[in-house]
């Protein structure tokens, strides 16, 4: 997604430092979303659905080279009542890269959210991608930049490429934090730790790419791993592009997952401005439903998009959204 068509910049003259710049870009999206699941006293089956996204990003070079970033991101969403949020703003991210080398240091994503090797989300079905090929992965930790009110625990990710090789890898070690809310195993006023780390590999060929990555989690409550977490994970995955036709492959696995995992997704171009998307995802589970959806987008030129999709959640309720996104 393109972030750079409105831009504040600045020149900045100091010394060990060539230029600064600021720059602002984002998207917003409103329609209307359906959930069959939704039907209570306090929410319902069809809402509006809207999302406002502006993030603020500064950049600047050095006189030896090394480029440095970093950007911060207010983000208002629909609620469950469909009314819009006061948009709240996240933790900060900074980035220091060279040549073929990138340090992440903050409020960042970890190897496999980023996409640095493997492609996890793959073609997500409708307005708000509703379903995507790991929607229904369990136990895969996959924590990127967002927004919200709670202290946001730092993860350091190194990547380095050389040529169509990649390798990656992110650590993120929360401090000590006190529960405000009961949960299985822990109850308000308990002291949680957790950590957390990944290690994955990329390699692209042609029109196309094949990634793994693996890693990690554990935590304790009030220094004692029982019944905390100790979870081992692991992601494949493989894609392409064949003419008008491209596809992602995502086969997964964790100790919190008794069966492995599998999911599928798929765009087809069928015309300049038009593409259907199609999505499948598998847990494994025998309590748990495949999640199957089939969308299209539709661009209506200068960053507008007409997007839509209709499908199956993981509780076996028919979801379906569809609306207008429009990038600046």
């Amino acid at each position: 997604m393109k972030k750079v068509l409105f831009a504040t910049t600045a020149l900045i003259a100091t010394t060990g430092m060539a230029a600064a710049e600021v720059t602002f870009g984002g998207f917003g999206r409103f329609g209307f979303f359906y959930d069959e699941g939704n039907d209570s006293a306090t929410t319902d089956e069809l809402r509006i659905e809207q999302r406002f996204r502006l993030t603020a990003t500064g950049t600047a070079t050095s006189d030896n080279g090394l480029e440095f970033e970093g950007r911060i991101r207010f983000q208002t969403d629909d609620q469950s009542s469909g009314a819009s949020n006061v948009a709240n703003n996240s933790a900060a991210g900074f980035a220091v890269s060279t040549g073929g080398f990138r340090l992440d240091v903050g409020h960042v994503s970890d190897v496999i959210d980023s996409g640095d090797v493997v492609d996890y989300y793959g073609f997500g079905v409708g307005l708000t991608a509703f379903a995507e090929q790991s929607s229904a992965f369990n136990g895969v930790p996959a924590s990127g930049f967002g927004t919200g009110t709670d202290e946001v625990a730092p993860t350091v990710k190194l990547r380095y490429t050389a040529g169509d090789f990649t390798v990656a890898a992110s650590i993120t070690d929360d401090s000590a934090a006190v529960a405000t809310e009961a949960s299985t195993g822990i109850a308000v006023g308990d002291t949680v730790n957790r950590s957390e780390y990944q290690i994955g590999f990329g390699y692209n060929f042609g029109n196309y790419s094949a990634g793994i990555a693996f890693g990690n989690e554990e935590s304790d409550v009030n220094g004692v791993t029982a019944p905390a977490t100790d979870n081992d994970f692991w992601v494949i995955s493989f894609g392409g592009e064949i003419g008008a036709f491209a596809f992602s492959i995502l086969v997964g696995d964790s100790d919190s997952n008794d069966e492995t995992m599998y999911g599928l997704s798929a765009k087809y171009d069928i015309g300049a401005a038009t593409e259907i998307r199609f999505a499948f995802s598998d847990s494994g589970l025998d309590n748990e439903d495949e999640v199957v959806a089939i969308g299209f987008r539709h661009s209506l030129g200068g960053g507008v998009s007409l997007r839509g999709g209709i499908g199956e959640n993981t509780s076996g309720n028919t979801v379906a959204d569809l609306g207008v996104v429009f990038n600046f």
